[in-house]
């Protein structure tokens, strides 16, 4: 009877939290402001607790059944599935995220050793054949030789969007290998970094050796600024990562990468919006018959767009 008592006098907080159910119902826990919100979280304990208690005394069943409703209306309100926010996920890309690749040294480090091995192996492979045997070998000399051996016409009708997926999946799998591989500590970011720069960069300057290099331009200069441009941030997202392991800033290893995670989420996130619109323009454009001062303008503007969001958005909009 103790316990019935006591379940009896707590029916003013039961129906103080029903009240607050139908408010949150309508418009939200968040016009509550804080107080009321923790106020709500205090009584939808409360009530868990008091129907453990009615539950085990086997009070009356209309007790049970009403307090079983009210702590599963309180429970989905106060664990509420979350609706895409436009607005908050703008503000993360548009004004976070550039400000933080400005300053990410993990981000930075990803690009000058990228665009460094890039730009010497691509002198390597131009001025030396065996060179270039050796680093992407000579089956891929041919097959690179042989695919641009005619003219960029276009391919047949259908393949676009067929192809259009395929570098989709292509493209994000080198993605995936740089961000997981910097949970090697760094390091194998570090590894997949330098080996996509040294093949690429080869596959460049021996193509330049080529008569095909002609083809080989036509189809590789549209999309190439975004394709790259989102392998540098997988790297560098990976490699912060992997980095967070290593300088702990005097968290645990594992507190570490879950903070390190959360900061390189939105960095993975803008390399897969860029591998998405870099297959698209692979997919339709690249393959295209349109001149290549068309392809050459597609590459430039993508340039342009990419120092304004990251140098531009990064440095003039702080507050």
């Amino acid at each position: 009877m103790k316990v019935a008592l006591l379940l009896e006098r707590r029916r003013e907080q039961w129906h103080e939290l029903e009240s607050l159910c139908r408010l949150m119902e309508r418009r939200g826990p968040r016009p509550l402001g804080g107080a009321k919100v923790s106020r709500f979280a205090s009584l939808y304990r409360g009530a868990c607790a008091d129907l453990a208690l009615a539950d085990a005394y086997q009070l009356p069943l209309d007790t049970v059944e009403y307090l079983h409703q009210l702590v599963g209306r309180a429970h989905n309100q106060l664990y509420r599935s979350q609706t895409f926010r436009w607005r908050q996920w703008g503000r993360t890309m548009f004004v976070e995220l550039p400000r933080k690749l400005v300053r990410d040294r993990a981000l930075w480090l990803a690009f000058a050793i990228f665009w460094g091995i890039f730009a010497l192996s691509l002198y390597l492979a131009y001025t030396s054949r065996e060179y270039a045997d050796k680093a992407i070998g000579q089956a891929a000399m041919e097959s690179y030789r042989e695919n641009f051996s005619r003219p960029i016409r276009g391919r047949p009708g259908g393949m676009d969007s067929a192809m259009t997926g395929f570098y989709v999946q292509h493209n994000a799998g080198i993605g995936l290998r740089c961000f997981a591989g910097g949970l090697l500590f760094g390091i194998g970011g570090l590894f997949t970094v330098v080996f996509n720069a040294m093949q690429l960069g080869a596959t460049f300057g021996y193509m330049l050796t080529l008569e095909e290099r002609v083809n080989f331009l036509q189809f590789v200069t549209a999309h190439g600024p975004f394709e790259l441009t989102a392998i540098v941030f997988s790297a560098g997202a990976g490699m912060r990562l992997g980095f967070s392991l290593v300088t702990t800033g005097g968290l645990s290893r594992a507190a570490s990468l879950r903070q390190a995670a959360i900061e390189a989420s939105p960095m993975m996130g803008a390399a897969v919006i860029l591998f998405c619109l870099a297959a698209m323009i692979e997919g339709f454009i690249s393959p295209s018959a349109l001149p290549y001062a068309v392809k050459a303008g597609v590459a430039v503007l993508s340039t342009v767009i990419l120092a304004f969001y990251v140098i531009g958005l990064g440095l003039l909009r702080r507050d």
